[in-house]
């Protein structure tokens, strides 16, 4: 197990991955309790919940069922096939794409056809090594700022999650992008959660305490439980208004209800080919052109960032056996159309695991087997709200900005592609959109430098694919999908 794993020889050992398997499962195992709520309770255009479900509830925990089986499979296949710690799980922002853009044209089972589609073409991409080759081309120093932005991109979606940062309303009664708490103001015992879970793993990984994040997770969920029982903050929303002292989204009680039989019966409800019927060949393929940029390049900047962050990247700064890695992502997308719980990826939070010292494939055995094991024992996941859980993303992300001295500021064609890279990842909430924006300017700057030669070939062909991305919106509209 050792040598296949190559658990020492990445300087690791079991304990550690252990520990980081624990550590990444509850860094992301909101999404067990956050897709079902996105996609299971929204009708699609023939008024249908996800597998003609009569109610919410029964649509809501037949979709935490497959998110769990899906999460659980798909990691530990990563985990024996790719060899990294890097788990997977529904990819957030596409499964609200496809419940806010998609499914509202067409049914849910033809809605998931369209993402099993997506999956079978990203796969064909690996398959013929095309989506390797890209990786390839980028630039060492656009590699480095995707770890930086992605860095950047796990802190703040700590931030946000646990309610420190939020859109907050100015005196004027208009908007600023973001603020601290909720009108400048912290608000509420989670806050306080929050705050002593981040300041507690920050001592502790200081001190190189062993256990330091899965300790400060721990211990701020006991707190967590403790303050609910006696203040009762409650849930962030109640009857459709935001209560500013709440629970983002789990309220942290010990549940009466442990167990619960899986509802699988989702499996196979998909149609492929009744998308395209549906809306049109055109706009179906803009819909799956739309998934698979995001899709495609999302995964791409998270296993670079990782891997440098876990210092498993070679020489040349490339991921050994990347292949593998990308082979399993893209069957993940596949498969998440097939179990009806939208488009699976490779997960940011699995930093969390990484900054515990998980270094191998073996962290990913742990990790899936808690998902799997979530499928019974769904309400035991819900104790862990986002404020305990959150202060882990924050620390680890802000370790990985750390690789930003790696960048060469003497040049302002890699400067700024760079900077723009690492900036709009977190400020957009898209990896994506970061390293799109980051290809486009490279290329740009670079041609205008009289260096276009420096420029490889599938750049161009990149940078013009992202800037069809960039203009998704409008030629759906055009043909009338939005």
């Amino acid at each position: 197990m050792d040598r296949y794993f190559e658990i020492s020889a990445r300087g690791s050992n079991i304990g550690r991955e252990v520990r980081g398997g624990f550590a990444t499962f509850f860094a992301m195992s909101y999404i067990v309790v956050l897709n079902p709520l996105i996609i299971g309770t929204v009708l699609d255009a023939d008024g249908n919940l996800l597998g003609n479900a009569k109610d919410i509830p029964t649509s809501i925990a037949a979709v935490g069922s497959v998110t769990c089986l899906a999460a659980g499979l798909l990691t530990i296949l990563m985990g024996i096939v790719g060899r990294y710690p890097f788990a997977i799980a529904v990819g957030l922002g596409l499964n609200s794409f496809l419940a806010v853009a998609v499914a509202s044209k067409m049914s849910w089972p033809e809605a998931m056809g369209l993402v099993l589609v997506e999956g079978v073409v990203i796969t064909l991409l690996v398959l013929t090594k095309v989506r390797t080759a890209i990786l390839h081309a980028i630039p060492n120093d656009l590699k480095t700022a995707m770890s930086v932005g992605i860095g950047l991109f796990i802190a703040f979606i700590g931030l946000v999650d646990a309610g420190f940062v939020r859109r907050v309303p100015d005196v004027a009664g208009t908007t600023v992008p973001v603020g601290l708490g909720i009108g400048g103001e912290l608000y509420g015992w989670p806050t306080a959660v929050f705050v002593f879970g981040l300041l507690l793993t920050a001592v502790l990984v200081m001190r190189r305490i062993r256990g330091a994040i899965i300790i400060g997770m721990a211990s701020a969920t006991v707190v967590a439980i403790l303050i609910e029982a006696i203040f009762r903050p409650g849930p962030a929303f109640v009857n459709g208004q935001r209560v500013a002292t709440g629970w983002q989204l789990n309220v942290p009680t010990v549940p009466t209800d442990f167990f619960a039989f899986p509802d699988l019966s989702l499996i196979g409800d998909v149609d492929p080919l009744g998308g395209f019927s549906r809306v049109g060949v055109l706009a179906a393929l803009m819909i799956v052109f739309t998934l698979l940029l995001s899709d495609f390049f999302d995964t791409m900047g998270t296993v670079v960032g990782l891997s440098s962050e876990a210092r498993l990247l070679d020489r040349d700064g490339r991921v050994p056996r990347v292949g593998q890695v990308l082979l399993v992502d893209s069957l993940a997308a596949t498969a998440g159309g097939v179990v009806s719980s939208s488009s699976n990826t490779t997960y940011i939070e699995s930093a969390a695991g990484i900054g515990e010292g998980a270094r191998t494939g073996f962290a990913n055995l742990i990790t899936g087997t808690m998902f799997l094991a979530a499928m019974f024992v769904v309400p035991l996941v819900s104790v862990v709200p986002f404020e305990a859980a959150t202060p882990a993303l924050v620390i680890v992300g802000l370790a990985m900005t750390s690789q930003i001295r790696r960048i060469d500021f003497s040049d302002v064609g890699i400067v700024v592609p760079c900077l723009l890279t690492a900036v709009l990842m977190p400020f957009t909430y898209s990896i994506a959109a970061g390293l799109g924006a980051g290809m486009i300017t490279f290329v740009v700057l670079r041609a205008f430098q009289g260096r276009a030669r420096e420029i490889h070939p599938l750049l161009w062909t990149v940078a013009a694919l992202f800037a069809l991305y960039f203009v998704a919106h409008p030629l759906r509209v055009l043909l009338g999908i939005v």
